[in-house]
C-alpha cells in the first residue's frame, strides 16, 4: 500500500471518470463508489488500481458499510466528494420530496463521507478532501433552487471543515465547475463557446486535472479554499 490511495463519489461517469482516471495516471490507487456500481467492491478488470462499490452516499447506512469495507486498506489519503444530482423545475412544481433529495446527495452526503471516512483519512499521508461545488453557488438560472441552495451549502461545508480539521493535517477545499460537457457528441455551437474566455465550453478533464493538482504537496498551502474552473464565463458581462 505504498500507492496512495484515494475515494472518488459519484465515480462512474462524467466529472467523477475524469477524476479516477486522472488519479489512476498519477499511479493512485483509487475506489470509486457509485449508485450504479455492481454491489460490493470489485476490482477493475481494466485496472489492477481501481475498485469500485455500489452505494448511495445520501444514506447514512450505505456510507457506514462503505467505511467498513475500506478497513481493509487501512488509510484513505484523498476523498473527492463528486457525487451530485440536480432536478431544476419551477418553485410551485418542486415537491419537498424533490427538495430533500437534492440536499440530501448533494450536501449531506460530503457530510457523511468526511464524517465516516475521518479515522481512516487521520491515517492518511497528506491528507486532502475535495468537494465538487458549482458556479451555481454564486450565480442562477431559474428553476435552480434546490441545486444551487446545496452548492451553496458544499462551499460553507468546505470552509467549516477546513477549520475544523486543520488539527489533524488534513486539508479541505471545493472547485466550482462551471459549463463542463460530459457528453463528446452534445453539439455546441459558436456562441457556446464564446460565452467563455477562453473560447471553449469546459470538459470534464479540466476539473480532474483540479483535482490532482489540489491532492498534492504542491498545493500544501491551499485549503479551505474554491477554486473556480469556468473558463471565465462567471468575470465577463454578457448583455442580453
Amino acid at each position: 500500500m505504498n500507492k496512495r490511495i484515494v475515494v472518488v463519489t459519484g465515480g462512474k461517469r462524467g466529472i467523477g471518470a475524469a477524476v479516477v482516471d486522472a488519479f489512476l495516471a498519477q499511479g493512485s490507487l483509487v475506489i470509486a463508489l457509485d449508485r450504479d456500481f455492481s454491489p460490493g467492491l470489485v476490482r477493475s478488470e481494466a485496472s489492477q488500481d481501481l475498485y469500485t462499490y455500489r452505494g448511495d452516499v445520501s444514506q447514512p447506512i450505505e456510507v457506514q458499510a462503505f467505511t467498513e469495507v475500506l478497513q481493509e486498506f487501512g488509510r484513505v489519503d484523498v476523498l473527492v466528494n463528486n457525487a451530485g444530482i440536480g432536478i431544476f423545475k419551477p418553485l410551485e412544481d418542486l415537491e419537498i420530496d424533490e427538495w430533500n433529495y437534492v440536499l440530501n446527495t448533494n450536501l449531506r452526503g460530503p457530510f457523511l463521507m468526511t464524517k465516516f471516512l475521518l479515522p481512516l483519512l487521520r491515517k492518511g499521508q497528506n491528507p486532502s478532501i475535495i468537494n465538487i461545488a458549482s458556479t451555481r453557488a454564486f450565480q442562477s438560472e431559474p428553476n435552480t433552487e434546490s441545486y444551487s441552495a446545496s452548492k451553496g451549502g458544499v462551499v460553507a461545508l468546505t470552509h467549516s471543515l477546513a477549520v475544523s480539521l486543520s488539527r489533524y493535517g488534513i486539508r479541505v477545499n471545493c472547485i466550482s465547475p462551471g459549463w463542463i460537457e460530459a457528453n463528446p457528441d452534445a453539439e455546441l455551437t459558436n456562441e457556446d463557446h464564446k460565452q467563455h474566455l477562453v473560447g471553449r465550453v469546459g470538459v470534464p478533464s479540466d476539473i480532474a486535472h483540479a483535482c490532482v493538482y489540489l491532492a498534492s504537496p504542491e498545493a500544501g498551502f491551499i485549503t479551505g479554499t474554491n477554486l473556480t474552473i469556468d473558463g471565465g464565463m462567471t468575470v465577463k458581462m454578457i448583455y442580453v
